[in-house]
């Protein structure tokens, strides 16, 4: 049994296809998915899938891409934290790659979240492109050991998925590992401890191969799974078996 540890169905064109895409989870033997939130005007949606649907789970929190978006602050991050199917901080970071120019605002608000996961005593979901020596320093200097997380679609170095381990943060690989080219991202997914393993489909991007360039879902994370074990040379339950465990040892709120 597999579990997306990070989609975003709750976007219009999948949030439309929902009844589908959960039985095309359950044919594929994904059992749970966590919805991530991206900005607080489109909270709401994502707390009703995760109030209708008993395997889906909840996060809360402002995406670094947003740039015209409310901002949020410590005490309301903590106060939406607070609902029942909500099991994470996040997403939240930096991205270098996407924004230009003085990115100091992405910085505070990458604070803010950590703040309130230490208050809420939740895990953080962090997204970080072109941005990890900043991403690592920030969470060093926050004590965002503390409550720990995942580093989400990981694409950065061996160097820094060892720096974010160091900080009690999991290591979620995406389709973008069935990719030919991603050599790199391939010898990550070969050295993660399988402790602090997980996948994930970023879904509605990065369809994995077989699929790629088709929008993406939830069921396809069994293509990332099945990757993984292929590079490390063990059996796909084995794979399966632990990203499900570490998804519920690090997202304690998540009921199976």
């Amino acid at each position: 049994m597999f579990i997306d540890s990070h989609c975003h169905i709750n976007f219009p064109d999948l949030a439309a296809n929902i009844d589908p895409l959960l039985a095309n989870m359950a044919e594929n033997k994904v059992t749970h998915a966590l919805c991530v939130a991206v900005n607080l005007p489109e909270l709401p949606s994502v707390l009703a899938l995760a109030e209708a649907h008993a395997n889906i789970f909840a996060s809360v929190g402002v995406h670094p891409d947003y740039e015209d978006t409310p901002e949020p602050s410590v005490e309301q991050l903590v106060e939406l934290a607070k609902h029942p199917r909500v099991v994470a901080i996040g997403e939240t970071g930096l991205d270098y790659y996407r924004l230009q120019g003085d990115l100091e605002w992405q910085r505070e608000r990458f604070r803010v979240h950590i703040r309130a996961a230490k208050q809420a005593g939740l895990p953080l979901i962090i997204h970080t492109r072109s941005s990890a020596a900043d991403t690592i320093r920030i969470l060093k200097e926050e004590g965002a050991n503390e409550v720990g997380g995942v580093l989400h679609c990981f694409t950065e170095t061996w160097e820094v998925a060892q720096a974010a381990m160091e900080l009690g943060f999991y290591i979620s690989i995406s389709g973008i590992v069935t990719f030919k080219k991603a050599v790199e991202l391939q010898e990550v997914a070969r050295l993660v401890p399988l402790d602090r393993l997980l996948i994930e489909t970023d879904s509605p991007y990065l369809a994995p191969v077989p699929y790629r360039g088709k929008q993406n879902q939830p069921a396809w994370v069994r293509h990332v799974g099945e990757s993984i074990a292929d590079l490390r040379g063990v059996s796909v339950n084995q794979i399966a078996d632990a990203t499900t465990a570490n998804f519920f040892k690090l997202f304690a709120r998540a009921q199976k």
